[in-house]
């Protein structure tokens, strides 16, 4: 099982979201709306092949990186309520660890 920190996920967020951006103003289409007709098999897969297919694996990796930053944040804020000493959550300065499957 591998391990990433939060500083990981945040870093490739930032990455997979200028790629996004580039695709989006290159083919004037959300990462989302692209996504749902690449799934699909609705795009030409002539002369933008690539394109197509590097644009999907950013999209792809952004969702899981989200769904990687949800889980840390709930698994803090359930840490946090533990913790928690009257009603006031105090937030700590310290980089978790998530083990991925």
């Amino acid at each position: 099982m591998a391990t990433i920190t939060l500083s990981d996920i945040l870093d490739d967020l930032r990455s997979a979201d200028q790629a996004l951006r580039r695709f989006e103003q290159r083919y004037w289409l959300s990462s989302e709306v692209f996504h749902d007709l690449y799934s699909q098999g609705l795009l030409d897969d002539g002369s933008n092949l690539e394109d197509f297919a590097e644009w999907a694996g950013h999209y792809r990796l952004r969702l899981k990186r989200e769904a990687a930053l949800k889980r840390f944040s709930e698994n803090r804020v359930l840490e946090l309520q533990r913790e928690i000493e009257g009603d006031i959550i105090d937030l700590i300065l310290q980089e978790p660890v998530l083990e991925l499957p």
